[in-house]
């Protein structure tokens, strides 16, 4: 899966989502990488996070190689839950990356260490305070609206992150792929001088659409073989 979507980027992904009618759940915007250009692929090793460093560890224990570490931590902007220490048992326990809803600290170690990690940004101050544990701190995490779990798989990139459902990433990433590809001889036709207008006909579509409101755009691309919005 990491091979694949080294030739992929999210943006085709989550308009592979749009084809096959799976919804679209994405990170909110402004987690990015704080080395960017990183990107991270793999299961979705879940986490809340309750104040103490405890529970990485614990979820550590249970990692498989190639997992991500989704770390809950509400969101917060007032708290840096993940520094180099945290970062540096990744690498020991084989994982992909750490994509954290909240903050990160230790921004030079982590750049020096390399191992991917996604967040709000950077903060000097830790956590002061210790709450009670959940059920769910080792089983699911929320990570804005949507909530994830190992039967998940998380992408991120430059434009951010992604979770899709392990049992259909196989053909998503195929959809992407397709799309890609498209996407890609489109692009070398405009660079030569075949405008993006030619190449889908849209004369064509705006006169179909004047006898014919309800015609759209999207059902137009599909006549014609065009990708650029799914």
């Amino acid at each position: 899966m990491r091979e694949r979507f080294a030739d992929l980027s999210t943006p085709l992904i989550a308009d592979a989502c749009v084809g096959l009618g799976v919804p679209p759940r994405a990170a909110p915007a402004g987690i990015r990488a704080v080395v960017p250009g990183h990107r991270i692929a793999g299961r979705v090793l879940p986490v809340r996070h309750h104040g103490s460093v405890d529970v990485f560890l614990e979820a550590y224990a249970n990692a498989a190689p190639g997992d991500v570490l989704v770390i809950d931590n509400g969101g917060r902007g007032d708290e840096a839950c993940v520094g180099e220490l945290a970062v540096l048992e990744g690498v020991a326990a084989g994982i992909a990356g750490l994509l954290v809803w909240g903050l990160h600290r230790d921004t030079p170690e982590l750049v020096e260490i390399g191992l991917p990690v996604f967040s709000y940004g950077a903060l000097p101050l830790g956590p002061t305070r210790l709450d009670p544990r959940e059920p769910e701190t080792l089983t699911s995490a929320r990570v804005g609206p949507h909530l994830v779990g190992p039967d998940d798989l998380v992408v991120a990139d430059d434009d951010g992150a992604l979770f899709l459902p392990a049992g259909r990433a196989a053909e998503l990433f195929a959809a992407a792929e397709r799309i890609r590809d498209v996407e890609r001889v489109q692009a070398r036709r405009i660079r030569a001088g075949e405008t993006l207008r030619e190449q889908t006909g849209f004369a064509e579509y705006l006169a179909h659409r004047a006898t014919d409101p309800a015609y759209t755009f999207r059902r137009h691309l599909r006549r014609v073989g065009g990708a650029i919005e799914e």
